[in-house]
């Protein structure tokens, strides 16, 4: 009979473990995010805004006008806003309009005649009730 365990197996031997080198943990994400060209639109996916009873809501925008591409009123338009949003939809939205609330902050301020920044955040978060004074740091944050 062939024994096949490995013979220098520190169980095996009966002696100590080799040290190994101790290598010291990154924390936070291993790179930084790719910000260069060919970066993909940021624009929220539309899955996370179908319905759960009915046909998928497909109104989207970009900037610089934030205007709904199939309705043409002020994104989000009413009828992404009529979507039900309860506690589970809210804390998957939150990230990702804050993220494009950055972005239409930096497009529609210089606008003239444009909202200014308080305006924004109630309008990319309307599905949170903020305060104006909430907003405010919301649009101070988010510059």
């Amino acid at each position: 009979m062939t024994d096949d365990r490995p013979r220098n197996h520190p169980k095996l031997t009966g002696g100590p473990s080799p040290a190994r080198p101790r290598v010291p943990r990154r924390i936070g994400p291993p790179h930084p995010p790719y910000r260069g060209p060919g970066r993909a639109p940021n624009v929220v996916p539309e899955a996370r805004w179908r319905s759960r009873c009915g046909p998928p809501v497909a109104h989207t925008a970009d900037g610089p006008l934030w205007t709904c591409d199939i309705c043409g009123q002020d994104w989000p338009c009413p009828t992404l806003r009529a979507t039900p949003t309860d506690a589970v939809r809210r804390a998957t939205l939150i990230p990702e309009f804050s993220r494009i609330t950055r972005r239409a902050i930096r497009d529609l301020r210089g606008q003239p005649g444009g909202p200014d920044p308080v305006a924004i955040v109630r309008r990319f978060l309307w599905f949170l009730p903020l305060t104006d004074e909430e907003a405010r740091a919301v649009a101070l944050r988010l510059r």
